[in-house]
C-alpha cells in the first residue's frame, strides 16, 4: 500500500477539529513533504517522526513521502500531529495493517528515541469526537485527564514501539470479535486514572475571618447568586483574605461545569492536573496586567485570566490600580460569560462566566473615614482615584461593600466565627431553589425570567421607584439590584421578594 490516511485533530479555541492526516509514498528522491497549512513546528516533524521510526527499530522508507493535513486551509501548529504522521508513514509502507486505525484519533508529540510525548488539548478532543465508534490513542501522560470524560475509550502509550503494538492487536481483536472500537481494558499498554468526584485540595475556611459580618453576608449572597462584588476598605480589614475564601462557600461543580472548566486549562501551557478536578478555579492577576492577559489573545489565541477562572473566581486587588482600558475589556465577558478573540488569520471562543470580586482603598493613602489615622489626600486626589473605575464597570457589580478597621480586642479574643460548611450549606440549599424554580442547569435570570420570577408588590414597586429616582440608577443596575433581593429571598427561603430583601439588596449598591 503506498497511501494512509490517519485522524487526528487540532484545537481552535477549547474545541477540537478533526485533521485527516494523509501519507503518500511514490517515486523519486527519498524526502518528505509536509503540506496543510502546517506552521514551523508541524514542519520539524519529519525530522522527529524519521528518528523515532529509526530508534524504534522500524524501517524508515528511502522513497518520496507527501503529507497532507487536511483540510488545507486551517493553520496547524505544535507536535500533535507526530504521531499520527509515523503511524501513516507505517501504515503506507506496509509495516502496519491498513485497517488498524479504524474509528480512531491519534494525537501525540515523538522524541528523537522514539519516546511519546504529551500535548495539550486532549480532554476538549474526546469531548467534541467522542462517539460510539471512536477510540483516541494518546500519550500516556495525558491519560489522567483525558480518563476525566467517561464517553471515549483512551490508550495511553509510552513509546512509538507500544503504539505499534497496541494498533496490531487492536487489528487481531477486531477481526476476531467482529467489532471496529475495542475496549481499552483489552489493552496490557492501558492505565486508567481514578477520577474523583471531590476536590482534593481544601479551601480556606470563613471561620479564619474574625469580624465583618456585613462582608460575610454579602459573600454569602455573591455566593448564591453569583453575584459581582466590589469590597471597600482601609488596609488590612480582610479583603483579600474574603475573596479567598469564596470559592469554598459556592455550590459544588456540576459535572458541565467541571468538564468546562477542566477543558480551559488542557488547552494552556501548563496543561490541567486531575487532582484540581471539580476545584471552583481562584485567579489572582496583578495589577500590573494587560488587556490581553486579562481576556486571552495572541498570534495563535490563547485563553486569558477571565476564561482561566471560568465557573469560579476572578479577584482583582487594588483594582483602581488596573488600568481603566484593561478593566474595561471586562465589561462584555461579565455579560455574557464569553469572550471572542478574532485575530487575521483565525477566530477563537473562550468561555468566561466568571464571578468578578474587587477590593480597594478609599483612597490613595488608604485612609479616607478612618477613625484611627488621618488622610493625607486631598478630595481632588480622592476623585480622581475612585474615577479610575468607569461607571459602566461600576454599573456590572451587585454588591458594592464598605468596610471598617477591626477592634483589636476582637482580634485577639479570637471569638469563634461560622465555618465555610456552615455557610454552604445554605448556600447550596438556596441555589437549589432556583435550579427547581428555573427547570435549567444555570441558575442566572435571563430578562424575561427576571419579570416571571421576581415579582414585586406594590409596596416594593414603589420602593423601588423612590430608590431608581433618587439615585439616578440605570436599568441595568436596578435589574442586576432586583437580581440580588431575588437572592436574599432565596436564603432565606422565601417565595416572594419582601421589603426586607429589597431594602437590604439596595443597602448593596453603594
Amino acid at each position: 500500500m503506498s497511501f494512509a490516511t490517519v485522524r487526528s485533530c487540532t484545537l481552535s479555541g477549547v474545541s477540537a477539529q478533526e485533521v485527516t492526516v494523509e501519507v503518500h509514498v511514490t517515486g523519486g528522491l527519498p524526502g518528505i513533504a509536509i503540506v496543510g497549512l502546517p506552521q514551523s513546528a508541524v514542519r520539524e516533524s519529519k525530522d522527529r517522526v524519521k528518528a523515532a521510526i529509526i530508534h524504534a527499530g522500524l524501517n524508515y522508507p528511502q522513497v518520496k513521502m507527501v503529507v497532507n493535513l487536511a483540510p488545507a486551509d486551517l493553520p496547524k501548529q505544535g507536535g500533535r500531529y507526530d504521531l499520527p504522521i509515523a503511524i501513516g508513514i507505517l501504515i503506507a509502507s506496509q509495516q502496519l495493517p491498513a485497517t488498524c486505525t479504524e474509528g480512531m484519533v491519534i494525537v501525540g508529540e515523538l522524541g528523537l528515541c522514539g519516546d511519546v510525548r504529551s500535548v495539550s488539548g486532549v480532554l476538549p478532543a474526546t469531548i467534541d469526537l467522542a462517539n460510539n465508534n471512536t477510540e483516541m490513542l494518546i500519550p500516556l501522560a495525558n491519560r489522567a485527564e483525558a480518563m476525566l470524560n467517561r464517553n471515549i475509550n483512551c490508550v495511553g502509550v509510552d513509546t512509538l514501539n507500544e503504539a505499534v503494538t497496541v494498533l496490531q492487536t487492536r487489528t487481531k481483536l477486531a477481526s476476531s470479535s467482529g467489532f471496529k472500537a475495542v475496549s481499552t481494558s483489552t489493552y496490557a499498554a492501558v492505565k486508567l486514572a481514578q477520577r474523583s468526584e471531590t476536590p482534593s485540595i481544601e479551601y480556606p475556611c470563613l471561620s479564619d475571618v474574625q469580624g465583618q459580618q456585613q462582608a460575610r453576608r454579602a459573600l454569602e449572597i455573591a455566593a448564591a447568586g453569583s453575584h459581582n462584588m466590589l469590597m471597600t476598605g482601609p488596609p488590612g480589614t480582610g479583603k483579600s483574605m474574603l475573596a479567598s475564601r469564596l470559592p469554598g462557600i459556592q455550590p459544588p461543580m456540576t459535572e458541565r461545569e467541571a468538564m468546562e472548566t477542566a477543558s480551559v486549562l488542557s488547552i494552556t501551557h501548563n496543561g490541567f492536573d486531575a487532582k484540581l478536578w471539580a476545584m471552583r478555579p481562584y485567579r489572582s492577576p496583578h495589577h500590573t496586567a494587560s488587556g490581553v492577559a486579562l481576556v486571552g489573545g495572541g498570534s495563535i489565541p490563547m485563553p486569558g485570566e477571565a476564561s482561566l477562572a471560568h465557573n469560579g473566581v476572578l479577584f482583582l486587588d487594588e483594582i483602581p490600580e488596573f488600568s481603566r482600558t484593561v478593566l474595561d475589556v471586562l465589561r462584555e465577558p461579565m455579560e455574557t460569560g464569553e469572550i471572542t478573540i478574532s485575530r487575521a488569520s483565525r477566530q477563537a471562543d473562550f468561555p468566561a462566566r466568571f464571578q468578578l470580586i474587587g477590593a480597594r482603598n478609599p483612597c490613595p493613602c488608604g485612609y479616607d473615614g478612618d477613625a484611627d489615622f488621618n488622610c493625607r489626600c486631598t478630595p481632588d486626589q480622592i476623585q480622581r482615584y475612585q474615577r479610575r473605575l468607569s461607571g459602566p464597570f461600576l454599573d456590572r457589580i451587585d454588591l458594592h461593600v464598605a468596610m471598617t478597621r477591626i477592634d483589636s480586642k476582637l482580634l485577639l479574643d479570637q471569638v469563634a466565627t461560622e465555618s465555610s460548611e456552615n455557610v454552604r450549606k445554605r448556600v447550596i440549599a438556596a441555589r437549589q431553589i432556583q435550579l427547581d424554580r428555573q427547570g435549567a442547569q444555570n441558575a442566572t435570570l435571563s430578562g424575561r425570567e427576571l419579570k416571571r420570577y421576581c415579582k414585586l408588590g406594590n409596596d416594593e414597586k414603589a420602593l423601588l421607584k423612590q430608590a431608581i429616582e433618587s439615585t439616578h440608577m440605570s436599568v441595568r443596575a436596578s435589574y442586576r439590584m432586583i437580581k440580588v433581593a431575588r437572592t436574599i429571598a432565596d436564603l432565606e427561603g422565601v417565595d416572594e421578594i419582601g421589603e426586607e430583601a429589597l431594602v437590604e439588596a439596595l443597602g448593596y449598591r453603594g
